[in-house]
């Protein structure tokens, strides 16, 4: 009989210590105040604990971390915020991803096992799962991360060397929606809805990598992405009609691109060509690419065929003469 999971069985497996300390004497031993401390696990994504012992020798560790490059001046105490916001809420997704991808395939597999050894283990698949797999996971998680850190660098010495405002720079910025995704989530299955969800985000997420793009975030039905390069955003968008509008297992699609001057700050984009991409796929037919007229203008004559839509009133922006476009 496989023993009930609980949160402490998880900590033991994935932390390797016992929850046997207060938070003050975790600030304490960390050199941080209770305050700070509190501070700091509210914004990495967890609630308060009281006076419980809730906290491990790893939570010593990690706010040792915080405090150390605190002391070292690399950054104050609301920058320090600031980075542990992002990772929580990047490592509370991933989290959720992972476990939900995997906990049914572990159902399944140690069924499997313990029934062709006649035996049941006495931890649960998720435990048994993290036990044998925790640290593969973890080395691939740190690989992933500082790939993307060279990425991010390379993209920040970029834009430092051509624009004069920090964390400002030139992008198309696409944005992609599914049609008509408010009642088709009424009239399908949650199973069935769930598929297409993750159908559209892994897809779309592999058309904007191969098009040297960058997937800024998903929203379930509608996924935000940018480019250096307009035709090549376009080539994504064309990408996305592709692989989603085009299968007939799969419902259609809208992309409004636009370019111009963002922000790039916490991870994601911020600016009007953000707001007009977004704006734009409301007026974008089914299966179809809106741009604004400065998308169009970047965009290569010889290849891409355009066309002036009617002057429309766009939310925040006035009246709009929003441009059609696709090969000719």
């Amino acid at each position: 009989m496989t023993d009930e999971p609980t949160e402490s069985a998880f900590e033991r497996a994935i932390l390797g210590h016992e929850p046997t300390l207060t938070a003050e004497e975790v600030a304490e031993r960390s050199g941080l105040t209770l305050d700070q401390a509190r501070r700091l696990w509210r914004t990495l994504g967890f609630p308060d604990r009281g006076a419980d012992r809730a906290f491990t020798e790893s939570d010593v560790d990690a706010m040792s971390t915080i405090s150390g490059i605190l002391d070292d001046g690399l950054m104050d105490f609301d920058v320090a915020l600031n980075v542990t916001r992002g990772i929580g809420l990047s490592m509370a997704r991933l989290a959720d991803w992972e476990v939900g991808a995997l906990i049914q395939r572990a159902d399944a597999l140690y069924a499997a096992r313990d029934e062709a050894a006649d035996e049941s283990s006495s931890l649960s698949p998720a435990a048994r799962l993290t036990r044998e797999y925790g640290e593969r996971f973890e080395e691939l998680l740190m690989y992933s991360w500082r790939r993307h850190l060279i990425a991010a660098l390379g993209r920040m010495e970029s834009a430092r060397a051509i624009e004069d405002v920090p964390g400002t720079t030139n992008l198309t910025v696409g944005f992609a929606d599914i049609v008509g995704f408010t009642s088709l989530s009424n009239e399908v299955s949650r199973a069935r809805i769930g598929d297409i969800v993750e159908t559209f985000e892994s897809r779309c997420g592999d058309v904007i990598a191969s098009k040297s793009g960058r997937l800024i975030k998903a929203i379930g039905d509608a996924v935000l992405f940018v480019n250096d390069d307009p035709y090549l955003a376009f080539q994504t968008a064309e990408g996305i009609i592709n692989v989603i509008g085009r299968d007939q297992r799969m419902p259609d699609v809208r992309v409004g691109l636009a370019t111009g001057s963002v922000v790039l700050r916490l991870g994601d984009v911020f600016g009007p060509p953000v707001n007009m991409a977004s704006r734009l796929t409301q007026v974008a037919r089914r299966n179809r690419i809106i741009v604004d007229q400065d998308t169009a203008d970047l965009l290569p004559e010889d290849q891409i065929e355009s066309r002036r839509l009617p002057a429309r009133p766009v939310r925040g922006f006035g009246v709009v003469e929003p441009v059609a476009v696709r090969r000719p």
